[in-house]
C-alpha cells in the first residue's frame, strides 16, 4: 500500500522527572534523552516498518538539527521526495517534561514545519496513493495549512478518491479548538483523545461531542481514551474496544504513543480489517510504543499486531 502523510518533524528533547517543576525551581530529571520525533515523522515510520510504500512531506530547516530529525524516517525507508527545506526557519524542536504518573507539559516550536510549501504540492502524488493520512498541527497556520488543505482537496476530488484520515493533536486543538471542526470533518476517518474531541466540538461528554459530530456529517471516529482502549463511532454504530496491554512490559513514555496508533490504525484499515479490529491492533501498538523512550524508537511490526488481531497482516 501507499501512504502519503503530511505532519511535523522535529527533535525531542526528553526530561523524566519525578515532580515538573514550580517556576523559577531548577530539578534534575531521572531521565534526559534527545530523540527524533513529530506527529508526520512517527506515523510516517511506523507505517513503513509495517513493509507499507510512504511518502511524507514535512519542513525542516537549513541546519544541524535537520538531518537528525530525519534520521529514523530514512532508515526506516520513508520516501524523501517531498521533504522541503527552509533557509529562513530552524528546524521544529519539542521540550517535553513529563513524570511517572502522566504529567505532562511541553515547549513546543512549530518553525520550519510550518513554512512547507504548498506550491510544491504534486497532484499526482496524492491522487497515486492509497490514502492521505493528515496530523492536524498540519491544519493550524502558514503555508503549510494551505498545502494541507490542497491535498486533502486533491485526495477527495480525485478520479478514484484517496482516504483522508485526519488526526488531531492536543496543541492543535488547544490553539485552533472549534476552530478545526470544519476540516476534520472532511475525512473520512478522524483520531483524536478524549480532551481533543471535546475541545473540538466545546461539550462536556464524549457522547455528546461524538452526537454533535454526527449530525454535523462526521463518518468515522475514534477516540483514543487511554487505559480503556479506544471508542469506535459510525452513524450506525458505537463501541468500546479494550485496551491491548503489552504482556511483561512497562510503560515508560507515552510520547509519540497517539501517532503509532493512527498511523496503525489506517495500516488495519487499508489492509481489510474492520473498525474495531483495526482500533484493537492500534491499541495494541500504541501500549507497545510507549514500553521505549522517544517517539520512534520502538518498531512496530507485523508479528506484533498479529498477536493483538490475527487477521491484520502486512500489506
Amino acid at each position: 500500500m501507499k501512504f502519503y502523510v503530511i505532519g511535523d518533524v522535529t527533535v525531542d528533547h526528553l526530561y523524566h522527572l519525578n515532580k515538573l517543576p514550580r517556576p523559577g525551581e531548577e530539578v534534575t530529571p531521572q531521565r534526559a534523552s534527545m530523540k527524533p520525533g513529530g506527529a508526520g515523522g512517527t506515523i510516517a515510520v511506523t507505517l513503513a516498518r509495517l513493509g507499507h510504500t510512504v511518502t511524507l512531506a514535512a519542513c525542516v530547516g537549513d541546519d544541524p538539527f535537520a538531518d537528525y530529525a530525519l534520521s529514523r524516517v530514512r532508515e526506516s525507508g520513508v520516501s524523501e521526495a517531498a521533504i522541503q527545506r527552509s533557509a529562513t526557519h530552524l528546524t521544529s524542536t519539542i521540550t517535553l517534561m513529563q513524570t511517572a504518573d502522566g504529567q505532562r507539559t511541553m515547549i513546543s516550536d512549530g518553525a520550519a514545519n510550518r513554512q512547507l510549501d504548498p506550491a510544491k504540492l504534486k497532484k499526482k502524488d496524492v491522487e497515486a496513493c492509497d490514502a492521505l493520512i493528515v496530523n492536524a498541527y498540519g491544519l493550524i497556520e502558514g503555508p503549510q495549512r494551505e498545502f494541507t488543505l490542497q491535498a486533502i482537496e486533491y485526495a477527495r476530488s480525485a478520479k478514484k478518491p484517496v482516504p483522508v484520515f485526519i488526526d488531531l493533536g492536543t496543541g492543535a486543538v488547544n490553539k485552533v479548538g472549534t476552530g478545526l471542526r470544519d476540516e476534520a470533518l472532511r475525512s473520512d476517518y478522524l483520531t483524536l483523545n478524549q480532551h481533543e474531541l471535546q475541545a473540538l466540538t466545546s461539550t462536556r461528554s464524549i457522547s455528546a461531542a461524538l452526537k454533535q459530530l454526527g449530525e454535523a456529517g462526521a463518518q468515522r471516529v475514534v477516540v483514543k481514551v487511554g487505559k480503556m482502549g479506544s471508542i469506535i463511532w459510525t452513524p450506525t454504530e458505537t463501541e468500546l474496544v479494550d485496551a491491548v496491554p503489552p504482556p511483561g512490559a512497562v510503560v515508560v513514555d507515552s510520547t509519540g504513543a497517539g501517532d503509532t496508533f493512527t498511523a496503525t490504525f489506517a495500516h488495519a484499515v487499508l489492509s481489510g480489517a474492520s473498525m474495531a479490529e483495526s482500533a484493537r491492533a492500534a491499541n495494541a501498538a500504541g501500549a507497545l510504543a510507549a514500553t521505549g523512550f522517544g517517539a520512534q524508537e520502538h518498531p512496530i511490526t507485523a508479528a506484533d499486531l498479529a498477536v493483538a488481531v490475527p487477521k491484520v497482516k502486512k500489506k
